[in-house]
């Protein structure tokens, strides 16, 4: 499927006038029948476009996007994919990980939706053993910027919660006239790694923080919580929280008429379509674009939308993904397509698949090819965490001319790319040193 790249496995290098196969094998931990199936299929599929795009080839199809084992052939390296069900359990994420490493050999994991699952398969197998691990979509900062976590071993091309509160706090500290500002979080690692991370970013830019909230889960009242915002002085918000509680805040702030402009992160289309739908029913008439502008429902941050990024790279990812799947990528594909292209490069670079070997050439490597065009993520050698640029967007009503997008609300075009140095925690404010 694919007849581009020379590249090696196992410490056996492919030499110029060898024409034999290699063989590379890979486990992908992700969740198909779980609370998030559509997250697991956001990483399986943006892996195999990664793996695609390598192989200037269509991707794996639809119906390989679940448990099982699967072939690809990328140049002349023959692909061995052994994916499972992760269920979104921690547990039995670390029981997958222990057998992809002890009984299939694998020669590098993928994957894990949750980071209560990263963080077992971390403690609990790569640490006991040389197989590396490049995790995604599983998103707390902590997990590569802690010293109890991060590893030579771990890697991570997908972005992460810091990346996105950390391009919204510069966002609004240089392109706004906001100086004060509510922060809202979930009461998870979730919402404290984005209260944490945007205040760092704000107070450094002279926002002042008026108000810091932890939240729970499908939190129903928001009233008293928005009005004490207003009288300490807040001009803006955050709310780092998900589409649990997301319809209930979207409620009251908009049918109640505060004086605060809204800032967060872009979510899937999953949690989008849930939160347009509310938005519809309540803005009715006004459900434009003019009306969620003068509600001041964003604008927002994106890790990676279809749209954000113009470059024949992600126009051939966008084709294939499409075609393969009926949906544009989403969320979390960008930072998948980028972990198997970087495996691939890793392979190629190194001229063998051994496991040392992908470690080796990981570790810093400035990945060619990528949904935000070529030389955009970079694995910092510091904590193995790729950084790469964001974007900022306004919220807006999905057009009857977008086909593959099923959610009533999308990012518009981007109104502010943020560098990959200004999204990233400095290394100073890590406790992780791997330099």
């Amino acid at each position: 499927m694919g007849t581009t790249g020379a590249l090696a496995l196992a410490g056996c290098a492919v030499g110029e006038e060898d024409s034999s196969s290699a063989e590379l094998s890979i486990g992908i931990l992700q969740d198909f029948s779980g609370p998030l199936p559509q997250y697991g299929k956001q990483g399986t599929a943006g892996f195999y476009s990664g793996l695609a795009h390598k192989a200037d080839s269509d991707p794996l199809g639809e119906e390989s996007v679940d448990a099982g084992e699967y072939e690809y052939t990328v140049g002349d390296v023959d692909v061995e994919l052994f994916v499972r069900d992760t269920q979104f359990n921690p547990q039995e994420s670390q029981s997958l990980a222990e057998d992809l490493v002890t009984q299939e050999e694998v020669d590098v994991l993928f994957g894990v939706g949750n980071s209560g699952g990263a963080l077992r398969v971390i403690n609990q197998v790569v640490s006991r053993s040389d197989v590396p691990f490049i995790m995604g979509p599983a998103a707390s900062a902590g997990l590569t910027a802690n010293a109890e976590t991060c590893s030579e071993q771990v890697f991570r091309a997908n972005e992460n919660t810091a990346m996105d509160a950390r391009s919204g706090g510069v966002y609004i500290a240089e392109s706004t006239d906001v100086d004060q500002m509510a922060l809202f979080g979930a009461d998870d690692t979730f919402g404290q790694s984005v209260v944490d991370n945007y205040r760092a970013v704000l107070e450094n830019r002279g926002v002042d923080i008026v108000l810091e909230r932890a939240v729970s889960s499908g939190q129903q009242e928001w009233q008293g919580l928005l009005e004490q915002a207003e009288s300490n002085g807040a001009q803006g918000m955050v709310g780092g929280f998900t589409a649990q509680t997301l319809p209930f805040f979207a409620s009251e702030f908009l049918s109640g008429d505060y004086d605060l402009q809204l800032f967060g992160g872009f979510a899937s289309r999953v949690t989008l379509s849930i939160v347009g739908d509310t938005l519809s029913d309540i803005l009715g008439d006004s459900f434009t674009n003019e009306g969620l502008a003068d509600a001041d429902f964003g604008p927002f941050t994106t890790r990676y939308h279809w749209n954000q990024y113009d470059n024949e790279i992600n126009d051939a990812f966008i084709d294939r993904h499409t075609s393969a799947y009926g949906v544009v990528p989403d969320l979390f594909t960008s930072g998948a397509f980028t972990a198997a292209s970087s495996v691939i490069q890793a392979v190629n670079e190194e001229g063998e698949g051994s496991r040392e070997a992908i470690i080796s050439g990981l570790r810093g490597m400035t990945v060619t090819d990528t949904p935000k065009g070529e030389n955009a993520y970079t694995y910092q050698e510091y904590n193995n965490q790729a950084r790469s640029p964001m974007t900022v967007a306004n919220v807006e009503v999905t057009p009857d001319s977008q086909e593959n997008w099923p959610a009533s609300i999308q990012p518009s075009e981007p109104i502010e790319t943020v560098a990959a140095e200004d999204v990233t925690i400095p290394a100073s404010e890590m406790t992780c040193d791997l330099s």
